[in-house]
């Protein structure tokens, strides 16, 4: 017998019901529909990759090209192009994610303003200015452009950290310090479940900025695929530069759904 027949006003317990059996099967729909929207990306990734494998086998390519489109060389500045941006991605994460929980602890909240404020200035340096400068200090190679990534990819990490903690409802860390929970274990089981979804935000942001930055490698002989880009503008010759950029932006597709994915996976129940 629901409230309406019964005659008490102001309660509906079928209207409730009906809500509540809403709420529970629009979940799994929506669960669903976003898996459908992940699904695109990889198709369109898997498409551009089969287009430019039947273009390379049916392309007429002088010496040069040749050679610098072999599956060898493909291969090696592919390989050399993810381990630049694999290695700075981990350590963007191990720095930029504890450097950013830290600024909004106590006494270091203070420092905030200004830690992003040099953070957003070196940022607006051109990345080229600062890969030659480190090149100039440190010297050639893997190691520098990795230490140019991370310098230059690190602030959408430490920002979305800072903001998704900040954002966090006051009511709901004041809610687990009044159950007697310590500051760590409202930071762990509060805090940071809730700010997930704008830090991995942050996260596939900057993946996506070290795959495109990762190009610049090839001026201070860090490898990777901007090798291709640059023989292609230096030597003229199109089908270089074209290839390099067509396999740069596929290859930033696939790292942004890698991020999407995650992002969908590790978000809250109910956010």
């Amino acid at each position: 017998m629901t409230a309406a027949t019964t005659g008490r006003p102001g309660v509906d317990t079928a209207g409730a019901g009906a809500a509540a059996d809403a709420r529970d099967t629009a979940a799994p729909e929506q669960a669903r529909g976003g898996w459908r929207a992940l699904a695109v990306q990889p198709l369109l990734v898997l498409l551009g990759v089969v287009a430019f494998l039947v273009w390379r086998t049916t392309a007429t390519l002088t010496e040069t090209e040749a050679r610098q489109l072999n599956a060898t060389a493909l291969w090696t500045s592919i390989r050399e192009h993810l381990s630049l941006t694999v290695v700075a991605a981990v350590l963007v994460l191990v720095i930029a994610i504890p450097l950013g929980i830290a600024l909004t602890r106590g006494p270091l909240r203070r420092l905030s303003p200004l830690v992003l404020a040099v953070a957003n200035t070196g940022q607006a340096a051109p990345a080229i200015g600062l890969f030659v400068l480190l090149a100039m200090w440190l010297g050639f190679g893997f190691r520098t452009t990795v230490i140019g990534l991370v310098l230059y990819a690190a602030l959408p990490v430490l920002r979305n950290t800072m903001v998704g903690i900040q954002q966090v409802d006051a009511r709901l860390v004041e809610a687990g310090r009044g159950m007697g929970m310590s500051a760590a274990a409202v930071l762990f089981r509060v805090e940071l479940p809730l700010a997930v979804p704008v830090m991995l935000a942050g996260v596939r942001t900057a993946l996506v900025l070290l795959v495109g930055t990762a190009t610049l490698a090839t001026f201070i002989d860090g490898g990777g695929l901007g090798v291709l880009i640059n023989t292609g503008i230096t030597l003229n010759l199109n089908s270089l530069l074209v290839s390099g950029a067509v396999l740069v932006a596929l290859l930033a597709l696939a790292v942004d759904w890698l991020g999407r994915v995650v992002e969908h996976v590790a978000r809250p129940k109910g956010l």
